[in-house]
């Protein structure tokens, strides 16, 4: 009977295969890390962090690149201010902006920043959703020699050297001419303080612009003896505020000032009001409901000024594109930009009562607006 010989492989051959095979895995994988590492320099729109155009791929080293981290679109004021950003960053301006939105969310924020800092972007702009809580993630952007600019809200930080300089609003300043409006008003028609029931529709709680505007109310109402019946965050949205007056508006029947501290949240408290089957206007002693506001972008917030549903706005300029352009042509030229810059706003009103106001020892004239301006 016929026996098969069992064929074998020599050792040197099994070694030869295994060689092969991990050759082909070496070629395999750096192929894929330079498929990620490609892909890692490319943001949503597909241009590349190292200055080459997708196009052409020439270099433009003279592209400065920008991480932007907004607050989110929470209102008309944030969109402003995002496409004023937008505008002043452009390619054709020699920028090129990498976007994110927060989304409201500070943790979001704070993954953004460390994602400029891992592309090593030239400048971070944060607009914060609060004060508080950037420390640590600030740090990191110093450690990687990486300009931070705070633009809108403030950061409450141990070290003010952890960011290079802020640009944006004085809320309290804003909130003070409000408060003096209101007190010029209420003593020209002869309304006692006590006879002031106001509720406040707050912002986004810790914001700066919250914390600014109520500081300015609250020690109004203390000082001038009005009855600050309520305060309740209305989150800068009009269907926030539109939900906060539907509240007040069951739990108390005296309400004759509604101080919003924004033109989303003033929308929302009209239309409540209205609902409610009452007035809002100027008029408070024969029953009128009088809504005061901040931003005055809103289009149809501006109407409602000419209309007198909303009897005055305080202006917050949401317009901050050029001048961080502009704090960052400093910095390229090798110059030292002021720590802080406020903005110059203006105070709006068809109420003819007030027409200038003075806050501390400071003149300010109140814009009359009218179907002809």
């Amino acid at each position: 009977m016929m026996k098969w010989k069992k064929k074998t492989i020599s050792k040197e051959k099994v070694i030869d295969k295994n060689i092969l095979i991990l050759l082909v895995l070496f070629m395999l994988g750096i192929l894929a890390a330079g498929c990620r590492h490609s892909l890692a320099l490319q943001d949503g729109s597909g241009n590349k962090k190292d200055g080459l155009t997708q196009e052409n791929g020439e270099s433009d080293k003279d592209t400065i690149v920008v991480g932007f981290s907004q607050v989110g679109a929470e209102s008309d004021w944030r969109s402003a201010n995002t496409e004023s950003m937008k505008s002043a960053f452009s390619r054709e301006n020699g920028y090129e902006l990498i976007f994110e939105d927060g989304q409201q969310k500070q943790t979001n924020q704070i993954m953004a920043i460390r994602t400029f800092i891992q592309r090593e972007v030239d400048y971070i702009v944060l607009a914060p959703v609060t004060e508080t809580g950037w420390d640590t993630v600030l740090q990191e952007a110093k450690d990687a020699d990486i300009p931070v600019i705070i633009i809108d809200r403030r950061v409450d930080v141990a070290d003010e050297s952890l960011f290079t300089c802020w640009v944006g609003s004085d809320f309290e300043l804003e909130g003070k001419k409000a408060a003096e409006w209101l007190n010029r008003y209420a003593r020209t028609k002869g309304i006692a303080p006590e006879d002031i029931h106001i509720v406040n529709i707050q912002g986004t709680i810790g914001s700066s612009a919250q914390i600014g505007r109520t500081k300015a109310l609250s020690n109004a109402a203390r000082e001038y003896g009005w009855d600050l019946i309520a305060e309740m965050p209305g989150d800068f949205t009009q269907a926030k505020g539109k939900e906060v007056m539907e509240s007040v508006l069951r739990q108390y029947d005296n309400i004759n000032v509604v101080y919003c501290e924004n033109d989303n949240e003033a929308l929302g408290a009209i239309a409540a009001i209205e609902a409610a089957g009452k007035r809002a206007g100027s008029d408070i002693t024969n029953g009128e409901i009088m809504v005061i506001s901040f931003d005055g972008v809103n289009a149809d917030a501006l109407g409602y000024v000419k209309k007198d549903k909303i009897t005055a706005i305080v202006e917050c300029n949401p317009f901050h594109g050029p001048r961080v352009a502009s704090i960052i042509q400093q910095l390229e030229a090798g110059k030292t930009p002021e720590k802080f810059s406020y903005v110059d706003e203006e105070v709006f009103s068809a109420n003819k009562t007030v027409i200038s106001l003075s806050v501390d020892g400071k003149d300010y004239d109140v814009t009359i607006l009218s179907e002809e301006n």
